[in-house]
């Protein structure tokens, strides 16, 4: 028998590797089972957004990002680096539909059906088709999901990560470093408010992406069996107009959420980043959101810019003199923009202004595509847009011929006024 030294010890031992497995799964899981449920939050919240003032949140970063604009109505760190946890899924989502058919069938492996975290809960060799799995991916936020599609559409993780990244990188994501395709925290896995609310801008155009991320609950079937699922996003379906996108949570990356929403023709994504809890993420949300819907409107400014420089241009074309060239004027042209858009406060639309500054003279030869000026748009003090104001004909230089004959015509015109 044991003596009483030796029972201690081996129950110690065994308590630690009790405690050390604990520690291990809460630290790496990702959307962890107390994250399914949706908090209470009530219209008090909105109440209180329904001013001014600037939001006040919990958040370690966040952002509100306009759709149309393509501009950043509010943020907070946005730029920062930081875990995103399973709003990684977002990417992984776009990579799948971009590379894979809906309709294919995955048999998934150990690897898959033996990850931890948030679960569709598969098991090795189970049979469920890419479009069901990516349900389980944004739906319940299934880590298990997310490595099936990977090793299907990529070969393995690693391989996966690889698309992840360059995609990233063809999106301008210059801060975005994927290593899984769930999220659970790693060292080199990391995004920005700023540019997850791009990478959801993106996504959101996908139709299909759209379409699962506004689903709030859909039966799948997994072997043939059924499987009923229920969003995690607690915003959708409880506050006007949200259609979107996807929650987050490690112990790493705290609360994360982002959020699509669409009133009246004013389409906005929020990010939180790092909030202490599910409450926070979820008040933070709704302040931003209501913040920016209460507060600003998006403004085409193609109107006013394009009558400001053709006032310029009647006025002020003719006056910038070409030096030595064989014509002394130019003729100009206004940058074209894809987007003319621009969020302003809606108690700020009254101070909406164009101005416009150009060089008085140029050096010929001129090129064409030759800066000449730029047209600015201000809301108040603060510059909201600039547009290059350019040659629109290339000039060439006065050569030695031309001296010449200038010469003698202006000459010539002397005699003639003289007779």
């Amino acid at each position: 028998m044991l003596k009483n030294k030796e029972k201690q010890s081996m129950v110690y031992k065994i308590v630690i590797v009790f405690i050390l497995i604990f520690t291990f799964t809460n630290t790496v899981y990702a959307d962890d089972i107390d994250d399914l449920e949706i908090p209470d939050w009530s219209d008090e919240i909105i109440e209180t957004t329904n001013t001014n003032e600037e939001p006040k949140i919990n958040a370690r970063a966040a952002v509100i990002y306009d759709r149309k604009s393509k501009k950043i109505i509010w943020g907070k760190k946005e730029n920062e680096r930081r875990p995103m946890a399973s709003t990684t899924k977002i990417m992984t989502a776009i990579v799948v539909l971009e590379h894979a058919n809906l309709n294919d069938t995955v048999t998934v492996s150990k690897k898959s059906g033996g990850t931890g975290g948030s679960r569709l809960g598969l098991k090795a060799g189970d049979k469920i088709t890419v479009e069901n799995l990516l349900y389980g991916l944004l739906l319940v936020s299934g880590n298990d999901a997310a490595v099936a599609l990977a090793e299907y559409v990529g070969g393995s993780v690693e391989g996966f990560a690889k698309m992840m990244n360059e995609k990233a990188e063809e999106l301008g994501l210059k801060d975005t470093h994927f290593v899984t395709p769930h999220g659970l925290d790693m060292q080199e896995h990391y995004t920005t408010a700023l540019e997850l609310a791009k990478m959801a801008d993106y996504a959101l155009n996908i139709k299909k992406f759209a379409q699962i991320v506004n689903t709030k609950n859909i039966t799948i079937s997994i072997n043939g069996r059924s499987k009923n699922l229920k969003n995690t996003n607690e915003l959708l379906g409880n506050l006007y107009g949200v259609n979107g996108v996807k929650t987050g949570f490690t112990n790493g990356a705290n609360r994360c959420l982002v959020t699509s929403v669409n009133r009246d023709g004013m389409n906005i994504i929020t990010v939180v980043l790092g909030a202490d809890t599910k409450k926070d993420r979820t008040n933070d949300s709704v302040k931003l959101i209501e913040f920016a819907y209460q507060n600003y409107e998006i403004y085409n400014t193609k109107d006013i810019i394009n009558e400001k420089y053709e006032e310029w241009k009647n006025i002020n074309e003719n006056r910038i003199k070409v030096i030595n060239g064989k014509k002394n004027t130019v003729s100009t042209k206004l940058e074209e923009l894809d987007n003319y858009f621009v969020p302003i406060k809606k108690v700020d639309e009254q101070k909406i202004n164009v101005k416009i500054f150009n060089v008085d003279e140029i050096n010929a030869p001129v090129q064409k595509d030759d800066y000449i000026g730029k047209l600015c748009v201000y809301v108040d003090d603060n510059k909201v847009l600039e547009l290059t104001i350019s040659v629109n004909k290339g000039i060439d230089k006065l050569e030695f011929f031309d001296y010449f004959k200038n010469f003698f015509i202006n000459n010539f015109k002397n005699m003639e006024k003289a007779i």
